[in-house]
């Protein structure tokens, strides 16, 4: 059985997510109506994963979050709402330890779960075998870097380095865990880097311009949303935009990145092998970096091991630093790794295969 803690201030919603969970057959359940009953229960009934709400009286779900992180770890899926705010307060959470994070649609109660039940019970469940990793110290002493670095203004590069074997890429697929993963890694990529990173995030449309903006204010790098057809430049890092795919062409004999409506042939978006197919169609394999990071699924599992076979270099994040050890281990089952690291050194990795160290 799984022990869940449901935490929601609504009585209608946690009567909802209490039938939703009854139905599995699995789950042993409690329930909260606000932050500090939350915290009492985990420690009294000691759950292997919670669902927190965000906006709650009495204390809010990032301050419970807080404190169940500092008093005993759980692993936390966050319930947000559609909005930007809901995104930042999102991304905060990922920040101070949660897993994960499910959209609220509009609409009925009763018809918004239907519509993520499937999603909820599915990271849920990967919640409950999930790592948990407290809160990051990596993103102040990223912005604190990042400030030092523009009392000195330093122009970025404006061009594709180029080489013996043409243009080159760094592609980036990440799922369950990948925004506190990739706010540990991103930084410490230079404004040297020579190739331009297209990163694949599973992620709502509402929240990819907050995720994109939040990044630039860490990185070195320039990150921005691909919601229009971009023409791919070093010194910038491109988020897809959620609710679309990502796709690399050419115009102009010069590589662009644009987004294009979901493919529904693929089950998660945006898309890491629709991005993969379309950078295999357009780029030197030679010149191609990839690194599939913690997420549940197969997504980029088949094409990165493509990569693999036709002369790339990629990296699967090893199951020592996953949040889940689900699209890596794909990768590793395909053998399509060329190296298997923990999260620490992918930076590393990609700046040595791109030239810089």
């Amino acid at each position: 059985m799984i022990k869940l803690l449901i935490v929601d201030d609504s009585a209608l919603m946690r009567r909802q997510l209490t039938m939703l969970f009854q139905e599995e057959g699995d789950f042993d359940l409690r329930q909260a109506r606000n932050g500090k009953e939350a915290v009492d229960l985990n420690r009294e009934f000691q759950p292997d994963v919670v669902s927190l709400d965000i906006n709650m009286p009495e204390m809010d779900g990032l301050t419970a979050l807080s404190l169940l992180m500092a008093e005993r770890p759980v692993p936390v899926v966050m319930v947000s709402s559609l909005t930007e705010k809901g995104a930042l307060a999102t991304f905060e959470a990922l920040n101070l330890g949660a897993v994960d994070y499910i959209c609220k649609p509009g609409g009925t109660i009763s018809l918004s779960i239907d519509e993520i039940k499937a999603e909820l019970v599915a990271k849920v469940r990967a919640a409950a075998k999930a790592r948990v990793k407290g809160k990051s110290p990596t993103r102040d002493l990223a912005r604190r870097l990042k400030e030092e670095r523009e009392k000195v203004p330093a122009p970025r590069p404006v061009a594709i380095r180029r080489g013996t074997g043409g243009e080159g890429v760094v592609v980036i697929g990440v799922s369950t865990g990948g925004p506190r993963t990739l706010e540990e890694i991103l930084p410490l990529l230079p404004a040297t880097t020579p190739w331009p990173v297209l990163v694949v995030q599973h992620m709502p449309a509402s929240f990819t311009k907050s995720f994109a903006d939040r990044l630039d204010l860490i990185c070195p790098l320039r990150v921005v949303e691909n919601a229009s057809p971009m023409p791919l430049e070093a010194g910038t890092i491109y988020i897809a935009k959620g609710g679309a795919d990502m796709v690399v062409t050419r115009r102009g004999g010069k590589l662009t990145v644009l987004p294009k409506p979901e493919n529904n042939a693929f089950l998660w978006h945006p898309s890491v092998d629709v991005l993969a197919r379309s950078v295999l169609e357009c780029v030197d394999p030679a010149r191609v970096v990839g690194a599939l990071l913690t997420g549940m699924g197969s997504d980029g599992a088949d094409t990165f091991a493509e990569f693999k076979r036709r002369g790339a270099r990629t990296i699967a994040e090893s199951e020592a630093s996953c949040v889940v050890f689900g699209m890596p281990a794909e990768l590793i089952k395909r053998g399509g790794a060329t190296v298997v690291l923990p999260a620490d050194q992918v930076a590393g990795q990609i700046l040595s295969w791109t030239g810089v160290l």
